[in-house]
């Protein structure tokens, strides 16, 4: 049986060109997730904290504010950020305010994306006091006040002002 090789036409024009995009990457989240090289995402950003941190010691002031937003905008950064959150943190089964716990590979790559390309500023939402039953006890409750998505999105600042503490802390000893 012989195959048929059939042409296709050249476009005339850019307008013409069909778009098909073909993209070398996983398609799904979970993927996305477990294709990330966690050795080389924390060496960026433990390399950004220590420009900070030279930057902060030499005194320059404008490249360190520089780095700073660099570090923000760094995607290392936040995807360390959601890892720290959801898998690290010994609070990472407890929902917080907002009702949201993220266990999934699908899910912790949607929070990256989101944190990562919101375009509009972080708006922290009020903090309301949710108290929830203690480990181990039916009725001692503790109290709980920090929704899930805002915990993401304070740690990539957290992270960027330890490269200035560590600075200022030996400047001081």
């Amino acid at each position: 049986m012989k195959r048929k090789m059939t042409e296709i036409p050249e476009p005339k024009d850019k307008l013409d060109a069909t778009a098909t995009v073909a993209v070398s990457g996983p398609e799904d989240d979970a993927e996305r997730w477990r294709q990330i090289d966690w050795r080389r995402v924390e060496a960026d950003v433990r390399r950004l904290r220590q420009r900070i941190f030279t930057a902060s010691k030499a005194g320059d002031l404008q490249r360190v504010r520089r780095l700073q937003k660099l570090m923000l905008r760094s995607r290392a950064n936040t995807l360390v950020s959601v890892r720290r959150v959801t898998e690290r943190n010994a609070g990472r089964l407890t929902a917080g305010v907002d009702g949201e716990v993220v266990l999934t590979p699908e899910a912790k790559m949607r929070l990256a994306d989101r944190i990562q390309q919101n375009t509009e500023p972080f708006k922290a939402m009020p903090v309301r006091r949710v108290y929830i039953p203690k480990r181990g006890s039916s009725t001692k409750r503790r109290p709980l006040g920090i929704p899930l998505a805002s915990r993401c999105w304070r740690r990539p600042s957290r992270t960027t002002s330890r490269g200035c503490g560590r600075c200022a802390a030996d400047w001081w000893a």
